[in-house]
């Protein structure tokens, strides 16, 4: 799939399954998101690949974390939430590890993994797989990031979803005209 195709055609899927990206093409979406626009070159992105075990552990910590923040949540809800982690073979964490001081804002570090995920989304998508870019309060957990591996201060920027597309979602349509200004 060509590059402009990938950018009018992409959704996120509504369902993924078996199979999961091989290793190769694994390694082809980050490699993607390393190759994002990185002002200061300051490599900012952190990718933590989920297979099955790990899929398994952040659901749980996931499920923990919700009962921390809700401490009524009934078994049908956390287990909703422990389900969630399920919802694809494969999971790719991308967190942003910010440099400070820096003369790069931060800002500017942080949007660089933003485009990351967006060239990991779109090259995912390109070789035939189905991607959900998801973060909910997950993202903001320090239980999830210390089981990635990651440190307090990293944002964790996408949870990608990868895997067989089953249901498509629905795709966005024509651009958005109206918040073009065109100036000469």
């Amino acid at each position: 799939m060509d590059l402009l195709t990938a950018i009018d055609s992409r959704a996120s899927a509504l369902r993924l399954s078996e199979p999961a990206p091989s290793r190769a093409h694994l390694e082809r979406i980050i490699d993607a998101g390393a190759q994002a626009p990185d002002h200061g070159k300051l490599a900012p992105w952190r990718f933590v690949v989920l297979g099955n075990i790990a899929r398994q552990q952040l659901g749980e910590t996931m499920a923990q974390d919700l009962a921390r923040r809700e401490p009524n949540a009934d078994a049908e809800l956390l287990q909703r939430e422990r389900n969630k982690a399920g919802r694809a073979p494969c999971i790719i964490a991308v967190a942003a590890r910010i440099t400070k001081p820096h003369k790069v804002p931060e800002s500017e570090q942080a949007l660089a993994v933003a485009a990351a995920v967006q060239n990991m989304f779109l090259t995912a998508y390109a070789l035939g797989y189905g991607v959900m870019w998801k973060t909910g309060p997950a993202a903001y957990s320090p239980q999830v990031k210390r089981l990635l591996g990651l440190n307090e201060d990293d944002h964790l920027v996408a949870l990608l979803y990868l895997g067989t597309q089953v249901m498509p979602g629905p795709s966005r349509g024509p651009a958005f005209k109206e918040p073009v200004r065109w100036l000469d």
